[in-house]
């Protein structure tokens, strides 16, 4: 009953009492994407992030904590989660879609080897956070572990991210430079197929001139090759986590979309 179509029994965000109120106060506006879109997220956009204040304040505590004991400088601490939240303007539920809204997560990382103050600025994923955790704590990271320590400097070659989308669709989808390119199974059942065997590209977005990801050129003819190179990207991607070699169908609408 509560997911993927609720939250709670009342399909809201409830926050600490008055969090959301003075959240409101400070920051009127919603992020851009939300702004041109449907969903909900006038509704419960502050009591989402009432409840990322709360979080935000309880991480405080623990950092208190370490700091009490004089061990901050000594902890590795990483903070994070599992998806984002698109307030239902991509689909009928809050995540799984292929949007940055999604898939995007918020990601903080102290300790030895990360105190100079400076942001990741290329493309990782959440699979890189294990060798990461391992590579600071001066342990070898076994060969056949996925994703690549963000301590170490990046490899040539390695510059996209693979996005594995369940429950929802049977979609994949492929950030590579400033495309992001997705495909979902027109025949699989969600909820009880893990992957097919063939698949429709649904979304073509360019991250830089459209980073809200309003305009979906996956059926625009000047992009043809472009959509050829991520399609094979992605297949080698998809091969590689153990998943047989689907075959990848034009999108059937040939118009522009609005």
């Amino acid at each position: 009953f509560l997911e993927p179509h609720h939250q709670n029994q009342h399909d809201n965000f409830p926050a600490p009492k008055g969090y959301s109120e003075r959240l409101r106060e400070i920051s009127a506006d919603l992020p851009n994407d939300l702004q041109k879109l449907g969903g909900n997220a006038k509704d419960h956009y502050y009591g989402y992030m009432g409840m990322v204040a709360k979080l935000d304040e309880s991480l405080g505590r623990l950092v208190d904590v370490l700091i009490s004991l004089e061990k901050l400088e000594n902890t590795i601490i990483l903070f994070t989660s599992d998806h984002g939240c698109h307030f239902k303007t991509r689909n009928d539920e809050y995540k799984r879609s292929c949007h940055e809204a999604s898939v995007r997560v918020p990601t903080l990382l102290h300790g030895p080897g990360f105190n100079n103050g400076s942001p990741i600025t290329r493309n990782c994923s959440l699979i890189d956070l294990p060798p990461t955790l391992l590579d600071a704590a001066g342990l070898d990271i076994p060969k056949k572990m996925q994703g690549f320590s963000l301590q170490s400097p990046p490899r040539a070659g390695i510059d996209n991210i693979f996005i594995q989308i369940s429950e929802s669709e049977i979609g994949r989808a492929l950030v590579h430079e400033q495309w992001k390119y997705s495909i979902t199974s027109p025949s699989g059942h969600p909820k009880q197929d893990k992957g097919s065997l063939e698949y429709e590209e649904s979304h073509l977005y360019n991250l830089e001139t459209d980073p809200d990801e309003q305009v979906n050129r996956v059926s625009d003819p000047l992009l043809i090759s472009v959509r050829k190179e991520l399609a094979g990207q992605l297949i080698d991607r998809m091969i590689a986590a153990g998943e047989e070699k689907p075959a990848i169908l034009p999108a059937k609408n040939t118009a522009m979309p609005e």
